[in-house]
């Protein structure tokens, strides 16, 4: 397939639109100071900082619980106050990401549908979706994997037309029987497939591996375009071998990428993959799959408009059949490879995770692959593509407010919101009696705390955290040695892991006294600087 010149600067200028959008509305939600206020959001400034900023500094602080390539990104300018305590670098690479999305959904339905309206509506439903305006504004890692994965398949998808396009010509030209006359007909080789070279075969790896590097989501979405790009490749005359044997060239890449994290885990904290242990169990659909498929459902629809979701709907039933019954368009199946950034959630929710808007976020890049190949059917008669496309404009401006407050994602995000002046009792009293004794704290329940203590002075580097490995074991059986403050998260979702130490094991907080507490946040001082701050 060679997609004209006009054709291929639309994504671009798509891109451009978004970063430009995307920057005005950051702006927007800065000057209501929601950057930062959902506490994953600090959480992963934290993670990025305490690279550098710890007791323990080296690349163990990477984690592994979280994907390692946002903080990555982020590691060396998070290390200035300024980008550390607003979240601004962050903010960038989110708005960076935003923009390269949004253009690789409107590339993926351009090559689908060879409709630049088509093309155009797609983006419209992705980069004017008010939840997703508002992530993009955030230090949030969802904008990167919506940028890593869209494109990946995007690249996919051209990698496997461009494969069939130099087969076919390579083909053709081997049918001619004059050199004399090959040429003559087709000038050369080189022109003949001109458009059709696909992309490097590492390309295409590296941006699947590097999705795999930033959100869990991207894990079956790799699987599943992988596996698409096989059953294209078969439906299309190749061997089930020799797709196979095509599409492995490309999987090496985010499959080494996955080993290469496993034993990074296994080495930084004794497991090979986290499962378990950072959230307590409470969803109603917990052992329940088809409780969890209709949360996953519900979480997808109220983050769009009602009349969206059924047009997306429409087209991706059709990306389906065609999957099924085309053999010219089977890449259908690699488009739909997107959908499985459900099967994260949908686990979690199984396994009893608190339910999160959130998590439902990036079904939205399918919803407007949905939208924008329905638009693209639309081809009746002459110009019914541009009707239907000025059509569901009109829905989209209809049923989505880029800006909305009330949108499901800005309302989640501003959760703990009431508790943060309420914390502040904790943080001046820390404040005021403050002598450099470390602090010991959960990272996994209050790495947002030490990042809103940073206004006040705190670095990282004075918090002992699951983060420095054996001090923080040692410090498990008896903090006393070690800390002389310990900060205990005592209610969010019953409580954080020191919080069920204290509960269990009665003399765990033997030397210490309880100064302060706030939002469910509880400040001990060990007794021994009480008693020197007396005298």
């Amino acid at each position: 397939m060679i997609i004209p010149l006009r054709q291929r600067a639309l994504p671009f200028a798509t891109a451009i639109a978004a970063a430009i959008g995307g920057a005005i509305a950051a702006l927007h939600y800065h000057r209501l100071g929601l950057t930062i206020s959902h506490y994953d959001a600090r959480g992963h400034l934290v993670v990025a900082r305490r690279i550098v900023d710890s007791i323990t500094p080296g690349w163990q602080q990477v984690g592994a619980v979280w994907l390692p390539l946002p903080h990555l990104l982020n590691a060396v300018p998070v290390q200035i106050d300024a980008f550390y305590r607003t979240g601004a670098s962050a903010v960038a690479i989110s708005i960076v990401a935003f923009a390269i999305a949004t253009g690789a959904l409107a590339w993926m339905v351009l090559q689908h549908t060879q409709s630049a309206g088509a093309a155009l509506v797609a983006a419209a439903v992705f980069a004017l979706n008010p939840n997703v305006v508002y992530l993009q504004a955030t230090p949030m890692t969802e904008p990167l994997l919506l940028a890593l994965t869209t494109l990946a398949v995007a690249l996919l998808m051209r990698w496997v037309d461009a494969d069939a396009g130099l087969k076919s010509c390579a083909t053709s030209t081997a049918g001619l029987k004059s050199p004399t006359t090959s040429t003559a007909r087709l000038k050369s080789p080189a022109t003949s497939t001109a458009g059709l070279r696909p992309y490097a075969t590492s390309t295409v790896g590296w941006t699947f591996a590097l999705a795999c590097l930033t959100r869990y989501e991207a894990w079956p979405v790799t699987v599943c375009a992988l596996a698409a790009a096989v059953w294209t490749q078969w439906r299309r005359g190749d061997s089930l071998m020799a797709a196979s044997r095509r599409v492995a060239a490309i999987a090496c890449y985010p499959a080494v990428t996955i080993v290469a994290f496993a034993i990074f885990s296994r080495v930084v904290i004794g497991q090979w993959f986290v499962e378990t242990g950072f959230f307590v169990p409470e969803n109603k659909s917990l052992g329940q799959p088809l409780l969890a498929a209709a949360e996953v459902w519900w979480g997808a629809d109220q983050l769009s408009g009602t009349v969206i979701i059924a047009i997306a709907a429409a087209g991706v039933a059709v990306l389906l059949a065609t999957g099924v019954f085309s053999r010219r368009r089977a890449d259908a199946f690699i488009v739909l490879s997107l959908v499985a950034t459900a099967v994260v959630p949908w686990l979690a929710f199984v396994d009893g995770h608190p339910f999160r808007i959130r998590y439902l976020v990036p079904l939205i890049a399918i919803e407007a692959v949905g939208v924008g190949v329905a638009v693209g059917l639309v081809n009746f008669f002459r110009g019914a593509r541009f009707i239907a496309a000025v059509a569901v404009a009109l829905i989209i401006a209809y049923e989505l407010h880029p800006l909305d407050r009330t949108a499901p994602m800005v309302v989640e995000a501003q959760w703990d919101g009431p508790n943060v002046p309420v914390r502040t009792q904790v943080t001046d009293y820390l404040r005021a009696r403050y002598d450099g004794d470390t602090i010991m704290a959960s990272m996994g329940s209050l790495g947002h705390y030490m990042q809103e203590a940073s206004r006040e002075g705190f670095d990282i580097a004075d918090f002992l955290h699951e983060g420095n490995g054996d001090i923080w074991l040692a410090a498990l059986n008896g903090p006393r040695p070690y800390a002389g403050w310990v900060l205990i998260e005592e209610k969010a979702e019953g409580g954080d892991m020191l919080a069920r130490i204290a509960r269990a094991r009665p003399h765990f907080l033997d030397g210490y006294v309880r100064v302060c507490e706030g939002a469910g946040l509880a400040l001990y001082q060990r007794q021994n600087r009480i008693l020197n701050v007396s005298r």
